[in-house]
Order: structure tokens, then C-alpha cells, then sequence
């Protein structure tokens, strides 16, 4: 049996930023201060990895369709979260937020998971926007 304790579980936590382009319908997630590496392309997504190769980018393309929220509502978001993880071939995010939709106070947390075809190791991050 092979000796786990030696490994050590890679995670990240950091400041990141969220842009939401109105006209396009296309979210976007970036953690600051990352050094790009290289994007994943996805359906309708992609995902940028950093030279340490940690997620540090999302952009999801028709985001109001995708996630199920109207563009004025995404547009008005004022704090987002988003989690990832790669565990056995598969990437996993999840997205935290809440929305304002006739004076109530609505959840949401989507859980994306894509393959992970480029290899990536298993990192764990944390991003709050």
C-alpha cells in the first residue's frame, strides 16, 4: 500500500475579479495576480490555467441561458464565490451567488463539471469576487 501521508493536498485561496459583458451574454472570473499558462475550451466555456497549474479564469459564454438567470440579473450580482476542484479525470467549479428577483433573496450555487482532458493535477481553490 502506497504511502499518502507524504502528499500534500494543493489549495489555493485568493482575490479574484468578475466581469459580465451585457451585450455578448458572457461571464467571466479571474483570479488577480496569476500567471496565465494556457485555456481549456469547453462547450460553452473556458477555463484558464496558470503556470502552477491551478484554475485561475472562467468564461461562460450565453451565461443567462446556461445558468438559468436573466442578463439584468447577472449584471447585478454583487458578490460572487467560486470553487474548484480536479479529482480522478474530472474538473468540478462551483459558483456561489445570490440574486434579487422581486425582493427576494435567491441562492444559487451551479455546479459545473467538465473532463479533464489536459491532465491537470489535483488542486483544490477558493476564489471570492
Amino acid at each position: 500500500m502506497a504511502n499518502t501521508k507524504s502528499i500534500k493536498q494543493r489549495h489555493l485561496e485568493a482575490e479574484g475579479e468578475m466581469d459580465y459583458d451585457f451585450v455578448n451574454d458572457i461571464l467571466f472570473f479571474k483570479l488577480k495576480n496569476r500567471d496565465y499558462d494556457f485555456s481549456l475550451e469547453f462547450y460553452n466555456m473556458v477555463i484558464d490555467v496558470d503556470k502552477e497549474q491551478f484554475i485561475t479564469g472562467i468564461q461562460i459564454f450565453n451565461a443567462s441561458e446556461f445558468l438559468g438567470i436573466s442578463k439584468h440579473n447577472l449584471r447585478t450580482i454583487p458578490k460572487w464565490k467560486f470553487k474548484s476542484k480536479i479529482n480522478q479525470g474530472v474538473i468540478e467549479i462551483r459558483l456561489f451567488y445570490k440574486i434579487n428577483i422581486r425582493n427576494k433573496i435567491i441562492e444559487k450555487t451551479p455546479i459545473i463539471i467538465q473532463e479533464n482532458t489536459a491532465k491537470l493535477p489535483s488542486p483544490q481553490m477558493v476564489v471570492s469576487v
